[in-house]
């Protein structure tokens, strides 16, 4: 993946320092600012994908570190983001995923109508079973994903999919930790509710289908 903010290569020195003080040294340095995407573009990648598909994630991790880069005499650990840049590079890819709202519920609604496989495809061995049931719950949370409130559906992915902690998934997004507990409340509620009460924890096995 060739994409990133347009800076140079990071020294030995940034590859030591924290996203922090590598952010901080890039005011004066801009150069060094490669050394974040070097560690962070392929977890913001991994979420841009499964949310909106691969092609459309190139851009928008490329966006994303362009839009760091522009920002970033404005990042104060002091404020809540700490020394792991994470949750604030992870909070500007979903305010980007915001701009494609259609885009995501499309993605997620044509996953839900992947056809299960006939019988006739394969023996219906364990192995071919336990992918047949997959594949359905597949299908059920793809449709429960499309479902949910934007809000809600922003939380629960920057945790299942980000790996962001509350603390990280509210500093993501802005908002007081209680107000992220509220909504992965919610939006697991929803989602059980559509998997006939199966642990919603089964969102981790959604894939990408291209």
């Amino acid at each position: 993946m060739t994409v990133g903010p347009g800076v140079g290569i990071g020294t030995a020195r940034a590859d030591a320092e924290s996203d922090a003080s590598v952010i901080a040294r890039s005011r004066d340095e801009p150069e060094v600012f490669a050394a974040l995407f070097d560690r962070h573009a392929d977890a913001v990648h991994r979420y841009a994908a499964r949310r909106l598909g691969g092609e459309v994630a190139d851009d928008l991790v490329a966006e994303t570190f362009t839009t760091a880069f522009q920002q970033r005499h404005r990042y104060d650990p002091a404020r809540g983001a700490g020394a792991d840049a994470r949750p604030w590079l992870f909070g500007i890819a979903t305010n980007l995923v915001g701009r494609h709202r259609r885009a995501e519920a499309r993605r997620f609604k044509a996953m839900a109508r992947i056809p299960a496989p006939a019988d006739h495809d394969e023996p219906m061995t364990d192995r071919a079973a336990d992918r047949v049931v997959a594949r359905a719950v597949r299908r059920e949370l793809a449709a429960a994903l499309a479902a949910l409130p934007a809000r809600h559906r922003d939380a629960l992915l920057l945790v299942a999919w980000g790996d962001l902690s509350y603390g990280e998934a509210a500093q993501a997004l802005g908002v007081p930790v209680g107000t992220v507990r509220s909504r992965l409340h919610r939006a697991r509620s929803q989602l059980r509710e559509a998997l006939g009460g199966s642990d919603p924890t089964a969102l981790r096995e959604v894939s990408d289908h291209e």
